[in-house]
């Protein structure tokens, strides 16, 4: 049945062509016939050539428009449909989030920082299909944070030294959780505020541990130190969830320990609830008993498993969603930032070469005067492909304006002429007269380029805005960045390579050939023997 449609369709498709060339061909001859009534058999040919161009000619200056705007306006209906469809939740707003960082992959040139985000975006994608709900066991190496592990556990999970940092690197530990359908995977990560480069490494690696946890348990012996509760501050800015531990409340009284545990909730008022500041004995001193063994106490930690437990119940679902949503974030933020870099070394690249394009062309045919904006500190196509780096199609029309309007601020701001006197001074001083004038012209035209350049970069970064302070201020910011002693040295050292040495090795073929003694014998013989 299809099959016959499709015939049926294509049959009448064909037999309305027939009829538009029918009339096509009918008015053709219509048509010669009339103009042969009218004008001489010679003359009919050319006047229906003539009208056969200007036919064409209207069709494609009026027809070429329409079909372009009807291909745009497709395509914008095409890239609409293509838009993705908001998140319904935090899952699928993490996947959307993977699939923008694919795209940043895409477009990364660094083959080592694209594998690193690989690498990065596998083990997110890795952690949004995963089970477990991680905890990660967060504080300074005397806290007791394995001995909490261990008597969460009810397992002898590790060694336990009595020296700082006992744990050297990251352990993971599985624990279920009763009416909990995900396992909760504990980690034991190195201890803080260690001192020495071995410790501050262990710390950072323990920080990006926990920056990575869907639920932290911060373990302190006593009260926060300053250092402790900035750290504990910045993670917890980071949008994480924490319970902050008190441990070893076996070596105090029931009085001390109310105490420490009512100025903790006070210091982490507002960002911590009162409910999340729990009291535990992971390790409980031996009693002695005499005549008898010392008598072990079993640790202390139903309040934090309780805790612990309602926490996970409660929000668990929401805590890992969060979490892979931040790390998605993070991770994309990175790519814009390793993206954002290989842009702008590119566009640094285009806007040096335009420099020395602009420099070696102003030396080779020097202007009168100082006024250089037209053809060397700004040029369209230099911000066309600019542009084009950042992603931006610009008409040749606004390309010209944008270059016209930083051209105005130059000569505005009065960099033109300081530019030349700038460079004037500079040169001088190795150069003889004749190629000075040639030289400041051709090096300040490329160093005002490499501004007007410098300036289209900033506006591009900031999505096509000057800011604030409009462009005088964009321009102003990279000729003082110009000018700087150690940026201004490293361009004339590459302008006298680029520019002013070819000048000298110019001026040297152009020189008569120095006349040798047998020719000045012979000029002085002449002179002698004239009357």
């Amino acid at each position: 049945m299809k099959q016959q449609t499709r015939l049926l369709l294509a049959g009448t498709a064909a037999l309305i062509a027939l009829m538009v060339v029918g009339l096509v061909l009918q008015a053709i001859r219509n048509l010669l016939w009339d103009l042969s009534y009218w004008l001489p058999p010679w003359l009919v040919g050319p006047v229906l050539l003539i009208g056969a161009v200007l036919l064409v000619a209207a069709l494609v200056q009026f027809g070429v428009p329409l079909v372009q705007r009807w291909k745009q306006g497709r395509r914008a209906q095409g890239m609409g449909a293509s838009n993705p469809v908001p998140p319904s939740n935090r899952r699928d707003a993490a996947r959307q989030s993977l699939e923008s960082v694919d795209r940043l992959l895409a477009r990364l040139q660094d083959d080592v920082a694209r594998q690193s985000l690989l690498e990065e975006r596998e083990r997110v994608a890795r952690q949004l299909h995963r089970g477990d709900l991680e905890v990660v066991v967060f504080g300074t190496g005397s806290s007791g944070k394995t001995s909490l592990i261990r008597a969460l556990l009810r397992d002898i999970v590790g060694e336990v030294g009595a020296s700082m940092g006992s744990t050297s690197e990251s352990r993971s530990y599985r624990l279920r959780l009763k009416g909990l359908e995900r396992g909760v995977l504990l980690v034991d990560t190195p201890g803080i505020l260690e001192g020495g480069q071995d410790g501050r490494t262990r710390e950072q690696q323990a920080r990006q541990r926990a920056s990575r946890a869907d639920l932290m348990l911060v373990v302190v012996d006593g009260d926060l130190r300053s250092q402790e509760l900035a750290i504990v501050q910045s993670l917890s800015g980071l949008g994480k969830r924490l319970l902050l531990v008190l441990n070893k409340c076996d070596l105090r009284g029931e009085d001390e320990e109310r105490r420490l545990l009512q100025l903790l909730r006070e210091r982490c008022l507002g960002w911590l609830s009162p409910e999340d500041v729990v009291g535990t004995s992971a390790a409980p001193q031996s009693l002695p008993r005499p005549g008898q063994n010392p008598w072990q106490p079993p640790p202390e930690v139903g309040a934090l498993l309780t805790r612990l437990a309602v926490v996970l119940h409660q929000d668990g679902e929401e805590l890992l969603a969060d979490n892979i949503l931040l790390q998605c974030r993070s991770l994309g933020e990175t790519g814009r930032t390793l993206l954002d870099q290989q842009r702008e070394q590119e566009a640094r690249r285009i806007v040096d070469r335009y420099t020395w394009i602009s420099a070696g062309v102003v030396a080779a045919t020097p202007l009168p005067g100082v006024d250089l904006l037209g053809t060397a500190a700004v040029n369209a196509q230099m911000v066309m492909e600019v542009a084009g780096v950042y992603g931006i199609q610009l008409t040749r029309d606004r390309a010209q304006n944008l270059a016209l309007s930083v051209g105005r601020t130059l000569a505005g701001l009065g960099v033109v002429k300081g530019g030349v006197t700038l460079i004037g001074t500079a040169l001088s001083v190795n150069l003889p007269t004749l190629l000075l004038g040639r030289a400041v012209q051709g090096v300040a035209a490329g160093w005002l380029t490499r501004i007007a350049g410098a300036s289209f970069i900033t506006f591009f970064q900031q999505d096509q805005d000057w800011g604030d302070g409009g462009v005088q201020d964009v321009v102003q910011r990279h000729y003082d960045l110009n000018r700087r002693d150690r940026s201004l040295r490293e361009f004339l050292e590459t302008a006298l390579r680029r520019v002013v040495d070819p000048l000298q090795q110019e001026a040297k073929k152009r020189l008569p050939p120095r006349p040798g003694p047998r020719a000045e014998a012979d000029a002085w013989d002449r002179g002698y023997r004239e009357p």
